[in-house]
């Protein structure tokens, strides 16, 4: 039996027939330009060997017509420090590549660059020119290299000392053994991978100094955008059972899950941790997280961390002049206190001793969403309990049950200046704070800028007034 096309449809059927049979056009015409979505593509400190993260950029063609691109190539051709994939085509030179009307293509570019002689960072630089219709469009590469110490898995055994030639690169774990010291020079940078833990048995010195180009950092080794602020990029400084003698002066610690972790008591007399002078920031779980431990603190500041200081299982504590503050932004939304000191860790084990005591200290949180109380101090079981809070500003609807609570005000501290949006934190006060001259002498002469504070009402806080 015959199959008939209805007659109304017989133009329809002729024109998609015409359609499919027409060849797509291309124009040969040097005024039909094609677009780019950057004239520069800038990578941020790439250590040498490391290799970058990817970046894209985008060609458009927004003419009526197709246009045929004959290459589009690094100029530094295979000797480039950069490489490109054009639609998933390997550079350094693609050809032959057709954008169809109104349509696009994807060049990738990554940067690898070879180690030199040099101490600081230094600037490599290439150009993607693009071939069209008698056209050239160039797109501007460069970016900043940073030889550095890369160390993987790397165990300190006994003595060693670290300067600040160059930075350090951790990957995997870096380890201080039982009865080994590792020494950290003023300027050192250490940039940690995700993977990279900072585990120390023995003994931990940091020696920074109060200018920023001496402090002492520890950060994630991802300094390209945006990552460079995201918190949780590299584990952290966990100081276990058996570390002893530990000493951090002038570091920041910033970018960590856990900022730092101590857990069990000291073997020796003194405390287990000494922080002086010490910023530990943007950690996504807690800033500090010390289980039934020892930590003497001045100075230090632990703000916009999930849990900023979490003190559990009892332990002795004495913190100084401390800034402990948090604002929710566009990577941590607050869900706990800035501060809870507990002497047990869950119902199933047994309490412990705590001694906690905070001096000349502001706690302070935005107050928004579900954090209410920005202190508090949970007790359990009939072990020896003191926790006292002597001169400080906080934010609470009460004073925490369980604790002795020494001239305490609620009140807006007025920090310098915070902006979440742009991620201004600025934790100094403002003039007219009311955290100015309330705080009582103590032996902490100077303050987290190493300014002198006068020996009777510094004002409460980290910083100190000028």
């Amino acid at each position: 039996m015959k199959k008939f096309v209805p007659y109304g449809l017989l133009p329809f059927c002729l024109a998609l027939l015409l359609l499919a049979c027409q060849k797509e056009r291309f124009t040969s015409s040097n005024q039909a330009r094609l677009q780019t979505s950057a004239d520069t593509l800038h990578f941020d400190t790439v250590f040498t060997t490391a290799g970058s993260v990817t970046q894209k950029l985008k060609i458009f063609n927004d003419n009526k017509e197709g246009i045929r691109i004959s290459t589009i190539r690094l100029a530094g051709g295979l000797l480039s420090p950069f490489k490109i994939n054009v639609n998933g085509y390997k550079g350094p030179e693609v050809n032959d590549l057709e954008i169809r009307p109104k349509d696009s293509a994807y060049v990738f570019v990554t940067v690898n660059i070879n180690p030199s002689t040099n101490n600081l960072p230094f600037i490599v630089r290439d150009s993607i020119e693009i071939s069209y219709n008698g056209n050239r469009t160039f797109i501007q590469l460069d970016a900043l290299g940073q030889n550095a110490h890369f160390l993987r898995n790397k165990k300190i055994t006994g003595t060693e000392t670290w300067d600040s030639d160059l930075p350090y690169v951790i990957l995997g774990r870096l380890t201080v053994d039982a009865n080994a010291t590792l020494t950290i020079n003023k300027g050192c940078k250490i940039y940690m991978h995700a993977d990279a833990p900072l585990i120390v048995h023995g003994t931990l010195q940091v020696n920074g100094e109060k200018w920023d180009s001496t402090r002492v950092v520890f950060a994630s080794d991802r300094l390209d955008e945006p990552y460079r602020n995201y918190p949780g990029g590299f584990p952290g400084l966990i100081f276990s059972d058996v570390s002893k003698n530990n000493r951090l002066t002038y570091a920041i610690i910033k970018n960590a899950y856990q900022g730092i972790t101590v857990v069990d008591p000291s073997t020796t007399n003194t405390a287990k941790l000494v922080l002086e002078n010490t910023i530990i920031d943007n950690a996504y779980d807690a800033g500090i997280l010390a289980v039934n431990s020892s930590i003497k603190a001045n100075n230090v500041l632990v703000s916009n961390c999930g849990k900023n200081i979490v003190l559990a299982k009892g332990g002795n504590y004495q913190f100084t002049h401390c800034t402990v503050a948090s604002f929710s932004n566009a990577y941590l939304q607050r869900k706990d206190p800035v501060l809870t000191v507990s002497n047990y860790l869950n119902a199933t084990t047994t309490p412990s001793d705590l001694n906690a005591l905070f001096r000349n200290c502001i706690f302070w949180g935005d107050g928004e969403g579900m954090v209410k109380e920005e202190v508090v101090v949970v007790k359990n079981g009939a072990t020896a309990f003191t926790v006292n809070f002597d001169h400080v500003l906080w934010r609470v609807s009460a004073n925490p049950a369980n604790a002795t609570v020494t001239s305490a005000m609620n009140q807006d501290p007025q920090f310098d200046n915070v902006n979440t949006t742009e991620r201004i934190y600025n934790f100094r006060l403002k003039d007219g704070s009311p955290a100015l001259n309330k705080g009582m002498t103590t032996d902490v002469t100077n303050d987290l800028d190493g300014r002198p504070r006068p020996f009777s009402l510094p004002d409460l806080g980290a910083y100190e007034k000028q």
